[in-house]
């Protein structure tokens, strides 16, 4: 009898020869834009903000909607409060539940404020209470100012969630450096409140590990949204003056916790709990973060938690809010199943 893999992939999710016309088009045509475009890296995060603001950039316009609410939560420092975006079910019926988002962005761009139209989608087609954290971004603020916020949101949020909103946290949802944050966050609340159980973790294209010695990071090239070269500005924006080894600290890059090595034993022995929730893995093959995310998924599914990975084929970063690009669609279809069967769930 020949031997079986432990670890078995769809490498047709990998073919090159498999990649559609329209992924082909969609590539070009995002390439042809970030090469054209300002780069925050010499006009300055601040200015590009600012370009950002005017539509000078080729990232798609702001949606704000009128039922969308800004709050704010209490923070760990004095004199000091964390913005916060909230949206709620349109249909008036009781929430399901809460899901907290961290956006992307390099830990230097975006805000809580660009996430309207993905939290009506949450709410609507999940029936969840919807909230955005807006965490302090680099290099006005460099870590762990980010980190600290998303852990007080996330902590506030399990303590105070039924008071608030009458609802449970159960979801974090998190793109790019924003995943970075919500997967920081969970290792947060397994430690720290492990009598709360989150229903599901989202983390489309991670960012992982912040040394930018994997593979698919190390030489990318390609003005694709991100390249090698950009990915470095962001984390020297973020973590000024560390050293390769200094990154390693699974606050900076969560690929290098603990809680990803082995199941923890939380409360009675006698009955173990999984230290990590199940989780929902998204990312393209033309994403220089790619190898994050591989190497992330394995690590959580041999710490006896539940992972589910989806590959785009020929996908760049950033391509679920590609308007009209049918991969955008079918991963916007995978996430929402993903936390319907985790409602079902519980």
């Amino acid at each position: 009898m020949g031997l079986t893999s432990d670890i078995v992939l769809d490498v047709s999710k990998f073919d090159l020869s498999q990649i559609t016309p329209e992924t082909t088009g969609i590539l070009s045509v995002l390439e042809q834009l970030t090469s054209s475009a300002p780069s925050w890296q010499k006009v300055g995060a601040a200015q590009y903000r600012a370009l950002r603001d005017t539509g000078g950039t080729p990232l798609p316009p702001r949606v704000f909607l009128p039922a969308a609410k800004d709050l704010t939560f209490p923070s760990r420092d004095p004199n000091r409060t964390i913005p916060i975006r909230l949206y709620t079910p349109d249909n008036g019926h009781p929430t399901r539940g809460i899901i907290l988002h961290a956006h992307g962005g390099g830990f230097v761009l975006g805000t809580h404020q660009d996430q309207d139209a993905s939290l009506q989608r949450y709410a609507n087609t999940c029936q969840l209470t919807a909230l955005s954290v807006g965490y302090r971004v680099a290099p006005e603020d460099p870590w762990p100012a980010a980190v600290h916020d998303v852990f007080d949101v996330a902590t506030h949020l399990v303590d105070n969630g039924q008071s608030l909103f009458n609802a449970p946290l159960l979801f974090i949802v998190g793109e790019s450096a924003g995943a970075t944050l919500v997967a920081q966050a969970a290792f947060h609340i397994a430690r720290e409140r492990p009598e709360h159980r989150l229903a599901g973790v989202i983390l489309p294209y991670g960012w992982f590990d912040l040394t930018l010695n994997l593979p698919s990071i190390q030489d990318f090239k390609r003005e694709l949204i991100i390249n090698t070269n950009s990915m470095r500005g962001y984390a020297d924006a973020y973590v000024p003056g560390m050293s390769i080894e200094e990154r390693t600290n699974p606050l900076i890059s969560p690929l290098y916790d603990g809680l990803l090595r082995l199941e923890a034993e939380m409360g009675d022995p006698k009955k173990k709990k999984k230290a990590l929730p199940p989780a929902l893995f998204l990312c393209g093959t033309a994403d220089p973060l790619l190898d994050d995310t591989l190497l992330m998924s394995a690590k959580w599914m041999a710490s006896g938690s539940q992972a589910v990975v989806k590959i785009f084929n020929g996908a760049p970063h950033g391509f679920t809010v590609v308007p009209g690009y049918s991969l955008a669609a079918e991963a916007s279809e995978v996430v929402f199943e993903f936390i319907k069967g985790r409602l079902g769930e519980l």
